[in-house]
């Protein structure tokens, strides 16, 4: 265990506050990922992730708690891309360009100002890349309550939700409010976003979101087993980045350990290649062994 567990790593409560931080936003922003990936929604998330980084490094211009930095400019985000767009992918899409265009606009001005105006440290590279180490332990429960609100409206909104990403017409035929329901999806995906560029950094938001359930989807065909896995996913990448970046503060030369971050999304893309190279495998299985069994049957 000493190789695996460097000195230290369960009793430290830095670590305690990013397994449990780290936990809960990557299995939530995973879940919900799973509707983020099948409707085709993406670029929205990392549009959304960047208005997050705009709102955490105005946050930390004028003293605020990055944290409600990242969650309301995320919220006000979705709202205007969900307002100023339309039905019409073509529209959605330029909405959203837009809304991202003005969003690196003012992170880059605020960034400016953090580090010309501002005796904050490290407020560039806070919210652009996070650190999971850096998390305040009083931020705890924040983190969690937000990340069980959103994971509770996207189960309450499953059904309806299914619905609409694989009929829209159908869902509106039945009386289901499409676009109300579109809208709050909107607002969960920006909540779940925000949380984990508060865990990760506004850059690498979107790996969490899409990655883990890009790998469920290679590996499991029923949407609710495949949010399952997905959220599995996203906290095994959390924990070993974990691991890995605590251990990596004994490797030579010692002292000098590598980004959590990085570690994280390192592993949530290690994950999504093996996934695909053994989907493709067992594609290629099925291919082959339908070519036996069709030739056996000719020479039949």
């Amino acid at each position: 265990m000493r190789g695996i567990f460097e000195p230290g790593f369960f009793t430290n409560g830095t670590v305690h506050t990013a397994v449990i931080a780290g936990g809960v936003v990557a299995f939530v922003s995973a879940v919900i990922g799973m509707f983020t990936v099948m409707r085709r929604q993406a670029f929205a998330g990392e549009a959304l992730g960047d208005a997050g980084a705009t709102g955490g490094s105005g946050a930390f211009l004028i003293g605020v708690n990055p944290l409600w930095g990242f969650v309301g400019a995320a919220l006000v985000a979705a709202g205007i891309i969900e307002t100023i767009g339309t039905k019409r992918p073509r529209n959605w899409d330029l909405s959203t360009g837009i809304v991202l265009g003005a969003a690196l606009g003012l992170a880059a001005l605020f960034l400016y100002f953090d580090t010309t105006h501002s005796s904050t440290t490290g407020a560039s590279i806070t919210v652009l890349f996070g650190s999971l180490f850096v998390i305040n332990a009083s931020l705890v429960p924040t983190i969690v309550s937000l990340s069980v609100l959103a994971l509770v409206v996207t189960v309450l909104l499953y059904r309806m939700l299914l619905l609409c990403t694989l009929s829209p017409d159908l869902a509106s035929a039945r009386g289901v409010p499409v676009r109300v329901v579109g809208m709050v999806f909107l607002l969960v995906t920006a909540l779940a976003v925000s949380l984990s560029a508060l865990t990760i950094g506004a850059v690498l938001s979107l790996a969490l979101l899409i990655g883990p359930p890009a790998t469920a989807l290679r590996i499991c065909k029923r949407p609710g087993v495949a949010m399952v896995v997905a959220g599995c996913i996203g906290v095994v990448a959390t924990w070993l980045g974990i691991l890995l970046a605590y251990d990596s503060y004994y490797w030579p030369p010692a002292g000098r350990g590598w980004p959590v971050s990085f570690l994280v999304v390192a592993l949530v893309f290690t994950f999504y290649v093996m996934a695909s190279i053994t989907s493709a495998w067992r594609a290629r299985r099925v291919e082959v062994h339908s070519m036996v069994f069709a030739q056996l049957g000719e020479s039949r």
